[in-house]
């Protein structure tokens, strides 16, 4: 077998640069998009003023807290005029619009060499999941995490650090039991991650600033995920899934499919399921693929059954985005589900999702059954009005603290119907599952679980990645 086949990297197919058939509609959407910017930009700071860190700060005391909110108003008077026909030539366009942005790589991109193996026995890859609350900044400031755009810049850094080969420190949460997957927590992110999902990125400037770190150093990106405008229901939907997916392996093909169920304010956004068909090789002359799929499910603690329905809606997705996009002769290598899944493992009150068939389908490294985590699985949900504490905001000091039961206890979010008989672990939302293929020659096999508090200040989730290596038998 030669150590490059012809066909790698192979071209990307179905994927191409615009969401549009045809440059006249990009150029119409982006006309849109800057008639609608005023006032939307004015309505966003309008609603930051009423998050609970700003009234209780200078809004509320001075002229100069009122000079700004009177100019905020003016300015959304003023941009109200050019929002209307913004938003008439928004709407119809959704119609025509793809439901995702690829980004290619540059022409200077080197992707990974193609996986072969007959010579290659055994490759590990690595995952990465992360929620960055990168909501438009009045919203992000009710969730204690203002500054989007300065946000983005530095989240876009940290990110570029997990990119790179490098050294990294590490810390045990418990001793893997034997045979089982390693649980890590640790202070940065593990280096030279493969793919990376993104969930929250609803801010297309933010976008922007991760875009800029992540496509030259790692490869195709699919960003501004989501079915808008109006849809069958009816749903007005205004905000996209919030899902950015990037790879260092080539993209094959991508589909996205939003929840019909979204429900509070849930149903302004287009949550759903962000699919992609990635190459990692060549046996015997056949590709070797790999599939990621990536969510955020329904926000609300006590909206379970609305999360169970998405559980059930994204399986049936799965399996058929799956099936039409895998060859007859193709060898799969593995089937990833990645996001916020918004209900934890141990919590009485997520019992229903605890009990879905998705842990049927996908496996867990964290989980050991139903209200049973692994020793050292950890929870991923930080306390909101703690983000900006000094222990909190810095990525060693948050790690040394979880590492605590006590720093458990002050940092991570907890259920209070929950009765922790051991050690307190927290809220786990974040997930990375997987699957290998019923008859398939390559074999997954989890090697670490890390925890990382690498973004820690930047965000309300720690990061979760998963090592999985891949091997043919022999």
């Amino acid at each position: 077998m030669p150590s490059s086949p012809p066909d790698w990297p192979p071209a990307p197919g179905a994927l191409r640069p615009s969401p549009f058939p045809h440059p006249a509609l990009h150029a119409l959407h982006g006309l849109a998009r800057l008639l609608l910017f005023p006032a939307y930009w004015a309505l966003d700071q309008l609603l930051g003023c009423w998050a609970p860190a700003a009234c209780t700060g200078g809004w509320e005391r001075g002229s100069a807290a009122a000079r700004g909110l009177a100019a905020l108003l003016l300015l959304l008077l003023l941009g109200l005029p050019l929002a209307l026909p913004g938003l008439l030539l928004w709407l119809p366009l959704q119609a025509w619009r793809r439901p995702f942005c690829y980004q290619p790589p540059p022409q200077c991109w080197t992707p990974p060499a193609a996986w072969s193996p007959r010579t290659e026995p055994a490759r590990s890859f690595r995952f990465l999941s992360a929620n960055l609350c990168l909501l438009p900044d009045g919203l992000a400031r009710f969730s204690n995490l203002p500054h989007s755009q300065r946000r983005a810049r530095t989240l876009g850094a940290a990110l570029l650090a997990g990119l790179r080969p490098s050294r990294y420190g590490a810390t045990a949460c418990s001793p893997p039991q034997a045979g089982a997957p390693c649980g890590m927590l640790s202070a940065t992110l593990p280096s030279g991650l493969d793919f990376v999902c993104l969930q929250e990125v609803f801010d297309l400037r933010a976008a922007s600033h991760l875009l800029r770190r992540l496509v030259p150093n790692m490869g195709p990106v699919l960003y501004d995920v989501g079915t808008l405008g109006l849809r069958p229901g009816p749903h007005l939907k205004l905000l996209g899934s919030g899902l950015l997916l990037a790879s260092r392996y080539p993209l094959l093909n991508a589909a996205f499919r939003f929840f019909p169920n979204g429900h509070r304010e849930d149903a302004l956004a287009s949550k759903g399921l962000l699919s992609a068909q990635v190459q990692l090789g060549i046996l015997d002359g056949r590709r070797v693929v790999g599939f990621l799929h990536c969510t955020h499910l329904q926000a609300a603690a006590e909206d379970g059954p609305v999360r169970c329905e998405q559980l059930t809606l994204l399986l049936d997705w799965v399996e058929q985005f799956e099936a039409e996009n895998r060859l007859e002769d193709e060898a799969v290598a593995f089937s990833m589900l990645m996001g916020d899944l918004n209900f934890d493992n141990c919590s009485r009150a997520d019992a229903q999702e605890q009990q879905h068939q998705i842990f049927s389908r996908f496996q867990d490294p964290c989980r050991l059954g139903a209200r049973r985590d692994q020793p050292w699985a950890l929870g991923t949900l930080l306390s909101t009005p703690l983000l900006h504490h000094s222990d909190a905001s810095s990525p060693e000091m948050l790690r040394r603290a979880l590492e605590q039961e006590e720093g458990r206890r002050l940092y991570l979010t907890g259920c209070p119907s929950t009765n922790y008989s051991k050690s307190w672990r927290g809220r786990r939302l974040d997930y990375i599952l997987y699957r290998g293929m019923p008859g398939a020659l390559l074999i997954p096999e989890v090697e670490q679980v890390t925890f990382s508090t690498a973004l820690a200040g930047l965000t309300d989730h720690l990061a979760v990645s998963l090592q999985l290596r891949m091997s043919a038998p022999s």
